[in-house]
């Protein structure tokens, strides 16, 4: 694959991520017993893994790797944010106020990283 064939197929599987994320976290701040699809708890995993393989990919053909470029060191630890605190958002075992603060921090760390990932910058340009 060419490198603007795996950068399309990486955008799509963050945008289906996030979309994913975003609606079982919804669904266990409802009360919504989303587990019971199967689906539901398969198809983000299979996501994340080529959404993975694609950014490692697109590392390889660009030469460009985490800390050596400060934005892609930024969005490695954006990314490492999200997956603590998304564990957290979908958690059973913990209170419902620290479930919405984990799903707000892990939408704030996405949304981070989308933004240095268009800017290419850890600060957004803003420094």
């Amino acid at each position: 694959m060419d490198y603007a064939s795996v950068r399309t197929l990486h955008i799509t599987c963050a945008g289906l991520s996030i979309v994913l994320f975003g609606a079982r976290g919804l669904m266990q701040i409802g009360g919504i017993a989303w587990r019971r699809w199967r689906w539901l708890r398969f198809a983000p995993h299979l996501n994340d893994t080529v959404l993975l393989g694609a950014a490692i990919a697109l590392a390889w053909l660009s030469g460009q790797y985490p800390l050596a470029l400060p934005w892609l060191t930024a969005k490695v630890l954006g990314l490492l944010v999200y997956i603590v605190v998304g564990r957290i958002a979908l958690r059973t075992d913990v209170s419902s106020t620290t479930r919405l603060l984990a799903f707000a921090g892990a939408l704030a760390s996405v949304g981070y990283i989308v933004g240095v990932a268009v800017t290419r910058s850890p600060s957004f340009g803003l420094l």
